[in-house]
């Protein structure tokens, strides 16, 4: 007599469960598409839920078939072999997940908080000081969610928890070693948080670091990127803008006024000047209205300096107002007081005349 295959009987049940968890996650992603397409109709014309929305859209195609296989691997008979080891697997799967989903409903309402507030107005501050806080908080609370998944991912492991008591009763040395190493990854975090609730720079604010003009670009957890005006990329850490003085050109304001220097002989008459400085700033675009004056700043035994002031909206504005200004006061001079430039002046004397003697 022919016995039946054991194997084949034994195989039996574990095709069954693979065949309900193929079922598990068909349905989890089935109804995963419903959802999100119900979401999405409910958040349209509506900033915030719509930004949650679309961050939380890859998590969430995770998370529901994966809840719908706990499911089905926890009705599991518990004598099947390796079944511990796949509800510890699934258990870290589900742990990364919500991590994963939490990181990202977190950027999501970073993100609909900018939405709300958008930069490209005029009038631009209370906007950038928003994208600024949402930016840096966010990435620290994104920090910290991940920080609390990895060490519940770790705590699942019996061996961890057990260095992680080893470490725990000799925390004197450990704790001193770990300290100086995480030093700066605390400081800059320490340092992003001064920066969100504080605000001496934000995004898109124009500063001066090193000696180099350039406007904020980006503000991470750890360092920030300044482009400069030729299209570099300056990096620098947050902790520096805690430790050291620099230039914020747009901190409360971003009107400036910009500076354009001359040398002229003391010949020079200012009021023509004057008024070819008001003529120059009323056709110039840039010119805000503000401050247009031409003073005498400096003297020597050869020449005055002469001081333009004109005001602008902002940092570029500024600069390209001071530009066109030089080259048209410049020109003015040349084209009708030529003579009046700074020179040199020089008596030349005969040595053979007895006057000289």
């Amino acid at each position: 007599m022919n016995l039946p295959d054991l194997s084949l009987i034994n195989a039996r049940p574990w095709l069954e469960l693979g065949f309900e968890c193929v079922l598990a996650i068909l349905l989890g992603l089935l109804l995963h598409k419903l959802l999100y397409r119900i979401a999405l109709r409910l958040s349209s014309g509506f900033v915030m839920p719509r930004s949650l929305v679309t961050q939380g859209r890859r998590p969430m195609q995770l998370l529901l078939p994966l809840l719908l296989i706990q499911i089905v691997i926890g009705s599991a008979v518990d004598s099947f072999s390796l079944i511990k080891p796949l509800h510890h697997i699934l258990s870290i799967a589900l742990l990364a997940i919500l991590t994963f989903l939490c990181i990202r409903l977190v950027k999501g309402v970073a993100e609909g908080v900018i939405g709300l507030y958008p930069a490209d107005v005029a009038d631009n501050l209370r906007a950038r000081s928003i994208h600024t806080q949402s930016r840096v908080l966010s990435r620290i609370v994104m920090f910290v969610v991940g920080l609390v998944g990895l060490a519940s991912i770790l705590m699942t492991f019996p061996g961890v928890r057990q260095i992680g008591a080893s470490l725990l009763a000799s925390a004197g040395m450990a704790g001193l070693v770990a300290g100086i190493a995480a030093r700066p990854v605390l400081g800059n975090l320490i340092a992003g948080l001064q920066i969100a609730l504080t605000q001496p720079i934000r995004i898109d604010d124009v500063l001066i670091v090193e000696g180099e003009w350039g406007k904020v670009e980006e503000i991470t957890g750890s360092y920030v990127v300044i482009r400069i005006w030729d299209e570099r990329r300056l990096i620098v850490p947050l902790e520096w803008f805690i430790q050291h003085p620099f230039q914020n050109w747009t901190r409360s304001t971003s009107e400036l006024i910009g500076s354009v220097f001359l040398w002229v002989d003391y010949a020079m008459p200012l009021e023509p000047l004057r008024k070819e400085l008001e003529r120059v700033c009323s056709a110039d675009a840039d010119w805000d209205g503000r401050v247009c004056v031409l003073q005498v700043t400096d003297t020597t035994e050869r020449s005055m300096q002469l001081r333009a002031l004109v005001s602008a909206g902002d940092a570029s504005s500024a600069w390209d107002l001071r530009c066109r200004v030089r080259e048209a006061l410049v020109a003015f001079i040349q084209q009708g007081y030529v003579d009046y430039l700074p020179r040199i002046r020089a008596s030349v004397r005969n040595s053979a005349d007895p006057a000289s003697a």
